[in-house]
């Protein structure tokens, strides 16, 4: 069974729904599957602009993750221990692994997750608990008209301008994944029998990684830079 998790619901009910589910029978729940996001669990986007330009916003979004953070996974880990063979997976994004500009407060949020857990799986290892993160790039939703905060300041206007318009490019956009394909790499991660924690999905994240990898933290930043705002 996945047990899924938005990490913005109420805490006394979560506890609740999950200790009825701890009550099921032994090795009934293998695998607890939680997403992190504004509106939709796995799909939350950016906000644009210093942190600071909208009060409440960032406030807002930088609360969404740490709310429910390792919230149902804490009420559930004695059973978890006690099964000894259970994946722990959340759905994070490449914003986690890779930056953009105008993106700090998302960037933040989604580093944390990733942060958490790796962090975790050291500590759960010895019990047989897996932990896995699934980091998706662009997807092919109207998740940006929904869950889009864009601030407009003056000062940043013909940067966020390029910004903006480097992410809508047709070539960006035609690597966005599916559901369906997100959802394979998520599978890939339950099934995996090895010790590793990230699983990146979509073509367009797996190549920011790998070029962020292949040539280093500073080039590839240089890279972003050129290819956003030019210069």
């Amino acid at each position: 069974m996945a047990l899924t998790a938005d990490g913005v619901g109420d805490e006394q009910q979560e506890r609740h729904e999950t200790q009825r589910r701890r009550r099921r029978a032994p090795g009934d729940d293998d695998l607890l599957l939680q997403g992190f996001g504004q509106d939709h669990p796995d799909l939350s986007a950016g906000f644009l602009g210093e942190g600071h330009d909208v009060e409440g916003h960032p406030r807002h979004q930088l609360a969404e993750p740490g709310s429910g953070l390792g919230r149902e996974p804490q009420a559930i880990l004695p059973a978890l221990r006690e099964q000894r063979s259970e994946t722990i997976i959340t759905t994070t994004s490449i914003g986690g692994l890779v930056t953009f500009p105008f993106n700090a407060v998302y960037h933040a949020t989604k580093w944390a997750l990733e942060g958490w857990s790796e962090s975790l799986a050291f500590e759960l290892e010895p019990f047989g608990i897996r932990v896995r993160t699934v980091a998706p790039g662009g997807m092919a939703t109207d998740f940006s008209s929904r869950s889009l905060v864009v601030t407009l300041h003056p000062a940043y206007a013909e940067a966020i301008g390029k910004t903006m318009a480097a992410f809508s490019s047709p070539d960006r956009r035609s690597m966005s994944s599916t559901a369906e394909q997100v959802a394979e790499v998520v599978y890939e991660a339950a099934t995996d029998e090895t010790d590793r924690v990230t699983f990146v999905a979509g073509a367009d994240a797996k190549a920011n990684y790998a070029q962020r990898l292949a040539v280093g933290i500073d080039a590839f930043r240089a890279g972003i830079r050129s290819m956003f705002l030019g210069g």
